[in-house]
């Protein structure tokens, strides 16, 4: 039994070693460096600055934009993830669906910035329909657009593993009750999948708090986001205090929302209560 035990731990070596070295020795680092100034002198300017005007504007901005792009691919996911669990071949229709995120970020910006460019097929097809060329790349609605488009496969595919694990037969149970398909949708299908919206809301607000490359190339710098901010203060003022205490507090805020989506001690699903894993 002890040997068992002694080499469960030595299994668990590597892993620690890697959330030391990656997890917890940066954040460290950034902790560290958010009480120097750009000359090197220990302060802390830096935390009172960013209580300024210009940062807190800054932080409602992001939170914003990150909620828009959050609250429309909810709108978008869920219900492409539930005819998903509806059609024959649902796990290839998957594959598509999560296929385009294995592209890289960038070139799938410049292929938005062909798109919605004025000399773009967008433009071309508004001119063809008598509309007339807009101004569509770097507005808000371009941004918003493309952002949504890049973090819907992590919102549909928790959702649909929730919408998988559902027990069907409750659905029925409903139906034979008298129950419209809305109130089964309010009050038995979304309850019971409300763990796999929790989970598609992580995995698209946190990254989208800490946008920086989109809002340069799609947006055009019209949005300016923390993630923004940061990138600004570590490669062009080299500031890396300043830059490292919007990281702090962006780390906070992540593990604020972390706790505030996370499953509960217990959960209800198929009709059974139990610990949440």
């Amino acid at each position: 039994m002890q040997t068992k035990a002694s080499t469960r731990n030595a299994y668990l070596i590597p892993y620690v070693l890697w959330m030391v070295l990656f997890v917890v020795a940066p954040v460290l680092l950034v902790i560290y460096y958010s009480f120097f100034d750009v000359e090197g002198n220990f302060t802390l300017g830096n935390y009172a600055r960013f209580f300024t005007p210009v940062y807190m504007q800054m932080t409602l901005s992001s939170f914003w934009y990150a909620f828009l792009i959050t609250a429309f691919s909810l709108l978008i996911s869920y219900p492409t993830a539930y005819m998903l669990t509806r059609t024959k071949h649902k796990q290839l229709w998957l594959l598509l669906i999560i296929l385009p995120s294995w592209i890289n970020l960038l070139l799938k910006a410049y292929a938005f910035i062909g798109l919605f460019g004025t000399y773009g097929l967008t433009n071309s097809l508004l001119e063809v329909v008598g509309i007339g060329t807009q101004q569509i790349l770097f507005t808000d609605f371009s941004f918003i657009f493309v952002s949504v488009y890049i973090f819907i496969p992590f919102m549909i595919l928790p959702i649909f593993n929730a919408l998988e694990e559902m027990n069907p037969s409750l659905i029925y149970a409903a139906r034979d009750l008298g129950a419209s398909s809305w109130l089964t949708f309010r009050r038995v299908i979304f309850p019971l999948t409300i763990s796999g919206v929790k989970s598609g809301c992580q995995a698209v607000f946190i990254p989208a708090l800490s946008l920086f490359m989109i809002t340069r190339l799609i947006a055009g710098n019209r949005v300016i986001t923390l993630g923004t901010a940061i990138e600004q203060h570590f490669l062009v003022t080299q500031d890396w205090g300043m830059g490292s205490t919007i990281a702090v507090f962006l780390i906070i805020a992540m593990a604020v929302i972390m706790f505030l989506t996370g499953s509960g001690k217990k959960e209800v699903r198929n009709g059974k209560k139990r610990k949440a894993v």
